[in-house]
């Protein structure tokens, strides 16, 4: 049940760091929306981020609310978000 906890954490701590990356990566002409996919893009991001941390950080006892989980779901949910902000959507 533990992990699942973690993981829900993940989920939210992810949306709102991708909602985050909107306030902190300005774009000279951006177009309104997509509040939306930056929130799912974060939450996936974490998920994916997170699951790699427990993985190679926690090997001995992997639990999704460990320090390795957490730091690189927002690591990753932070790559993410910035990916879309300055990448793709640059060339949409």
């Amino acid at each position: 049940m533990e992990n699942w906890i973690g993981i829900g954490i993940w989920i939210v701590m992810g949306a709102a760091i991708g909602l985050a990356m909107k306030g902190l990566v300005k774009l000279p002409n951006e177009t309104s929306g997509h509040s939306m996919i930056l929130a799912v893009l974060g939450a996936f991001g974490a998920v994916i981020g997170g699951m790699l941390g427990v993985g190679i950080f926690e090997f001995d006892d992997p639990l999704a609310l460990s320090l390795g989980g957490m730091v690189s779901a927002a690591v990753f949910a932070a790559f993410i978000g910035w990916t879309y902000r300055w990448g793709v959507k640059g060339l949409i």
